[in-house]
């Protein structure tokens, strides 16, 4: 059994919190946030502490918090030689203060609060400063998730940009199409079909290969009519940036 403790609160935290409590093994021996009432509906209140003085001894520590607050935090843990590690995808390993054994336990997924997420799909992206380490993320890992890979602070860079492309942009996207049709009286849902059967396309072809559309065409007439009939100027301009994209097969000359 590896004991845990996780720090945070937010999105991620809460979801591990949910996940970890599942495995047959991994303890969870408590759980550091700010706001004990946070995580009372979660897990037992006597294993919730706001003061890192009182934080357990622990296999691991798993650092949930906004990028922007790890260095601060793991330089608060009032230990040293243990194994610590972030669950960020854009902060690098060195981020982590050197008084502790560093590493990364990174999933590489969207997580909101009120929508549950089945962890064993969830790719969890792992670094650690040695073997010894390594292996004890990998059978924390495997232990909620079939998709575990070995992947360093570079290639985590890498799919975090490519992440923000397929996720945060393409949601963003979405919006726009609602914003679209609701301005025009349409229903949303009417496009969720499309959005699904797009969405499944990639597991059987390469997204090159898979794109269609009138820029892929080469179809003047219907993007000229597509940039008439669009009067947000921000809609414009992306609908002209994408299309020549997809028209460059996404490259520049």
């Amino acid at each position: 059994m590896i004991r845990i403790t996780l720090i945070g609160s937010g999105n991620v935290a809460q979801h591990l919190i949910k996940t970890f409590t599942k495995s047959e093994l991994v303890e969870i021996v408590q759980v550091f946030s700010r706001k004990k009432e946070t995580l009372a509906s979660l897990i037992e209140f006597d294993k919730i502490t706001s003061d890192f003085e009182d934080l357990k001894e622990a296999d691991l520590y798993i650092i949930a918090v906004s990028d922007k607050a790890i260095a601060d935090v793991s330089k608060q843990l009032p230990f040293q030689n243990r194994i610590v590690v972030h669950t960020s995808g854009a902060a690098s390993l060195d981020v982590l203060d050197s008084k502790n054994r560093k590493g990364v336990f990174y999933p590489l997924q969207t997580f909101s609060k009120s929508k549950e997420i089945d962890f064993s799909t969830v790719p969890l992206c792992l670094e650690a400063e040695n073997t010894f380490d390594f292996r004890v993320l990998e059978t924390v890992g495997k232990s909620i998730s079939n998709a575990v890979f070995a992947i360093n602070s570079d290639q985590r860079k890498a799919l975090h940009v490519a992440a923000v492309f397929v996720n945060n942009f393409t949601n963003h996207l979405y919006q726009i199409g609602q914003e679209i049709c609701e301005e025009h009286q349409v229903p949303f849902e009417v496009l969720k079909p499309l959005i699904k059967e797009t969405a499944e396309k990639i597991n059987t072809l390469d997204p090159i290969d898979a794109q269609t559309g009138p820029a892929k065409r080469h179809d003047s007439n219907t993007i000229e009519a597509h940039l008439e009939y669009l009067t947000n100027v921000n809609q414009k301009n992306i609908y002209k940036i994408l299309t020549q994209s997809i028209q460059n097969n996404g490259k520049t000359f």
